[in-house]
């Protein structure tokens, strides 16, 4: 507890803490601390008043007694008032039980506020005990759960940004975004290995092909065998190959993102004794790297004929989103997880280091993860955008140009009608989001294109400026909006180069040797 009120009362690991100070708390602590900054010796005080109950009691915690959350609003929400915040944080406390209103003796509490973060975010710390004041224990049975279910009632009753509480993506931990910002990586790792995973998931028709994709791609694949079998994958952890002396990082399915599990993606793929008896062979050859045993399609180079094909299946997919309603999540979601890997597929192929294309995946995948999912799922062969994964997957310098472009302005169209879906059901995170990712990414798509190809497919681009003198009368929000509507109208030119290129194959590869294998990994 001591250690925990220091750091909230001291400069932060950025220097980043200003003013410390009280904002709420219990009774008893209330009674003898206002709002004035807080030092070291005021923090211990705090500490030891917060502890007291324990130490009386003698009572012990399995896991830790301290009990540690933060409240954050959004850049964009700006600042409440320390009055403000009071009255939520004692509400979040009366709602999670740990005052006296629970009917049971209350627990000493303390809210701290130091400022916003380094990301502009407002927001109070709350810190307490998990041993009440009698000597028993908070039950923190649930306690997540219920804590989001408190948060998104506290965003209603004080007119906050509602977060939507259908759709949650996976968090990752401080170290891995410690170990991105000292390797200089722009994102933790889980989100790279994810999607490159969505990637490859999406664009195959059976468990063997994406697993096959997932080792073309760079990545260690391993499979997670039942009990006492070893014919039956019952799930599947992947790491990015480490640097030569360090250890590879394993996350599983599930930990990546809630569609990301093997029984989810399995709904996607073609489902026969056959293909599981190959899946089977794939995944024993990639736990022991081994070479793969059958390559297929992911061996082949698209031909012009299937860019437009799947394009168009992309254009379809949109129109279909047109008619759905907004209470059709699953089909949304799914919608939304073919366009993330679209664009992961993307950024894969011309983008050196994680960008745009990365982020509008990444935004567009915040989307595809729903917190339940209902027992009904599409099937595969539906329209979709999986081929339009596939073929960027396979994507190579040398095809056609103006594909590229109708591709684009396709997945940006089913982008947009994502993003208007948010905005429908005010989830405006996922709006600010998205409008800004994929305007960011028709931007990067533009500048990867020579100078003559951006003059005949973009003679004249919309900008802010523009729409702000066509339309005066219109707010910031609204007009980035028609910005964002503007441009995947409008469509965009296409990469210069690429990074990757196969022949066409038809059959099974040979065997290869050393210097054969050696060869082909210079050329991909």
């Amino acid at each position: 507890m001591s250690g925990l009120m220091v750091y909230l009362a001291g400069p932060g690991r950025a220097n980043e803490h200003e003013e410390p100070h009280l904002v709420a708390g219990d009774t008893a602590l209330m009674a003898w601390y206002d709002d004035n900054e807080l030092n070291r010796d005021s923090a211990l005080d705090i500490a030891n008043s917060l502890d007291r109950a324990k130490q009386f009691y003698g009572t012990e915690v399995e896991g830790g007694h301290v009990f540690h959350c933060s409240l954050s609003l959004s850049a964009e929400e700006g600042k409440l008032t320390d009055q403000q915040w009071g009255d939520i944080t004692n509400d979040y406390m009366k709602s999670m039980g740990f005052t006296d209103d629970s009917g049971k003796a209350p627990a000493r509490w303390a809210a701290v506020r130091h400022g916003v973060s380094k990301n502009g975010n407002d927001h109070v710390h709350i810190v307490a005990s998990m041993v009440r004041d009698d000597g028993t224990k908070w039950n923190d049975w649930k306690s997540k759960y219920k804590s989001q279910q408190v948060s998104r009632e506290l965003e209603k009753k004080y007119g906050l940004n509602e977060l939507g509480s259908i759709r949650a993506e996976r968090g990752f931990t401080p170290a891995e975004q410690e170990k991105a910002r000292r390797q200089g990586k722009p994102e933790v790792e889980r989100h790279s290995v994810a999607r490159t995973v969505r990637s490859c998931a999406t664009a195959s028709v059976s468990e063997a092909e994406f697993v096959r994709r997932a080792r073309q791609e760079g990545l260690l694949v391993r499979p997670r065998f039942a009990a006492g079998r070893s014919d039956v994958v019952t799930g599947y952890s992947v790491a990015e190959r480490p640097a030569r002396g360090e250890r590879a990082v394993w996350y599983g399915g599930n930990s990546m993102g809630r569609d990301l599990s093997l029984p989810k993606l399995r709904e996607g793929w073609e489902s026969t004794p056959e293909n599981a008896t190959e899946a089977v062979t794939e995944w024993t050859a990639a736990a022991r790297n081994k070479r793969v045993v059958a390559p297929g399609r992911e061996t082949e180079t698209p031909s012009a004929e299937l860019w437009e094909k799947h394009a168009n299946e992309v254009g379809a997919l949109r129109e279909i989103l047109a008619s759905t309603p907004y209470t059709d999540h699953q089909t949304w979601a799914s919608a939304a997880r073919e366009t993330s890997a679209a664009f992961g597929a993307w950024s894969k192929r011309i983008e050196k280091t994680p960008g745009p294309l990365a982020d509008a995946s990444r935004e567009l995948a915040k989307s595809a993860q729903l917190r339940r999912y209902p027992p009904s799922t599409p099937k595969a062969g539906a329209v979709s955008a999986r081929g339009a994964t596939m073929i960027l997957l396979a994507a190579t310098s040398r095809s056609p140009r103006a594909a590229y472009a109708l591709m684009f302005r396709q997945l940006a169209a089913t982008a947009k009608a994502i993003h208007d879906m948010h905005k429908a059901t005010a989830d405006l995170n996922r709006v600010r989001g998205l409008s800004a990712s994929v305007i960011a990414a028709t931007k990067a798509v533009e500048a990867s294109a020579p100078g003559q190809t951006m003059k005949s497919a973009q003679p004249a681009r919309m900008t802010i400026e523009k729409l702000r003198e066509r339309h005066p009368g219109l707010d910031e929000e609204t007009l980035r909006a028609r910005l964002f509507v503007e441009r995947t109208r409008e469509g965009a030119p296409i990469p210069a180069t690429l990074t990757r290129g196969q022949k066409p194959t038809e059959h099974a590869a040979p065997a290869r040797g050393p210097e054969q294998e050696r060869q082909r990994g210079i050329e991909r």
